[in-house]
């Protein structure tokens, strides 16, 4: 349903997991094993701002003051919190999201691609009135990317609920010196919290500014913003450091890697970045922490979750556009058919990877495969 003024219109069908929504159901649930009468509806929750994401690839060097630069390549996807809703539900999750959406031809774009194309609940979202969806223009270019963006806050009341849904696991973008009260309500009612956070704009960088990470299973910062929090010089330190103040500290390394510490048990591991020419970066981080969350939920073994999370993350920046990079588990699949059948592969790196043999559908086409498209709003051929 979708929601506008705080009335409900029914322009955009059915409610999420009929199969009027248009998606393709994904062809692997990683929780089956697991589910059970009387689970929530609802596997992850999240609330958050939505995008238009404009990607330009292709550029030689960043653009220059008078000049015009040309890409050789564009996408067009919702972005922001759309970025994390379409990993996890890409990877088989039953995912809900709470947001504004612009009134606009962008926001009924975002609508159409979130709800129909990737089967995401959005019965907590609603269309604002008269507000134009913010926009984000990324420019990516020597493996790093450029932003501008433009947007308005949506006017009150936020799309997030007092209450929050039931759900097992939310996520969480924690705003330094601010708490969101949904993020304890829902950790009260027993969902698991994975929280990241983003740059500290007031270069504080207090530890006491991250109060809701008392509510949170698991922190999952960059190297950077990890050190900065925790004073200290390296990323296993600060790893260290954080697992005091929350079960599970997971800090990305970007090309080299993760390290994570859990610390209820004790147990620490590393696991190395997979090697691949970066087109975009753009979501990169949502989906590591999407591949995180669905090894979590499964139960699966910290290094495994590591792995998983960092191969899924590795297999986005090889194409362009934050949530139109995310990949399924068919890309998986054919990822992995396709490096188990190269020469050269070092066994033991082969070997980080094995529990996926027991996991994956048998890949239906070769890898790589490519999705993302140029624009919005192609006509049908006549």
């Amino acid at each position: 349903m979708r929601r506008s003024g705080g009335t409900v219109s029914t322009r955009h069908g059915t409610p999420h997991g009929t199969s009027a929504t248009g998606a393709r159901p994904p062809c692997l649930d990683p929780l089956a094993r697991l589910r059970a009468p009387g689970d929530p509806d609802r596997d992850v929750y999240l609330t958050g701002t939505v995008f238009l994401d404009i990607i330009l690839t292709g550029l030689d060097s960043a653009p220059v003051r008078g000049t015009e630069s040309w890409a050789r390549g564009m996408g067009s996807s919702p972005g922001g919190v759309a970025n994390m809703a379409t990993a996890l539900a890409r990877l088989g999750l039953r995912t809900s999201l709470a947001a504004a959406f612009g009134d606009d031809h962008y926001g009924d774009y975002c609508w159409d691609a979130l709800e129909q194309g990737e089967g995401i609940d959005l019965s907590l979202s609603r269309t604002v009135p008269g507000w134009h969806s913010p926009v984000t223009v990324s420019m990516a270019y020597e493996g790093e990317r450029t932003m501008v963006s433009h947007g308005h806050e949506a006017p009150q009341p936020e799309p997030a609920p007092a209450c929050p849904p039931p759900a097992r696991a939310a996520v969480a973008s924690l705003t330094p010196g601010r708490r969101d009260e949904w993020i304890g309500q829902a950790a009260a009612e027993g969902t698991r919290v994975f929280a990241d956070v983003g740059w500290d704009e007031t270069g504080r960088w207090d530890p006491a500014d991250l109060a809701d990470l008392e509510h949170c299973e698991a922190f999952l910062p960059n190297a950077d913003e990890a050190m900065r929090y925790t004073r200290t010089e390296c990323p296993k330190a600060a790893a260290r450091a954080l697992a005091d103040r929350v079960p599970v500290a997971v800090v990305t390394l970007g090309p080299e890697g993760a390290y994570a510490v859990d610390g209820a048990t004790g147990e620490c591991a590393r696991v190395p970045a997979i090697a691949v020419e970066a087109l975009d970066p753009t979501g990169a981080g949502d989906v590591f922490v999407a591949g995180f969350v669905t090894g979590t939920l499964a139960g699966w073994p910290l290094a495994d979750r590591l792995a998983f999370a960092g191969l899924t993350a590795a297999l986005s920046v090889q194409e362009f556009g934050g949530s139109l990079s995310a990949p399924g588990w068919l890309e998986i699949a054919a990822w992995w058919q396709q490096v188990q059948g190269l020469t050269g592969q070092a066994p033991a790196a082969l070997r980080r990877y094995a529990f996926l043999d027991g996991l994956l559908p048998a890949p239906a086409r070769p890898w790589p495969l490519r999705r993302a498209v140029p624009t919005i709003g192609f006509r049908a051929p006549a």
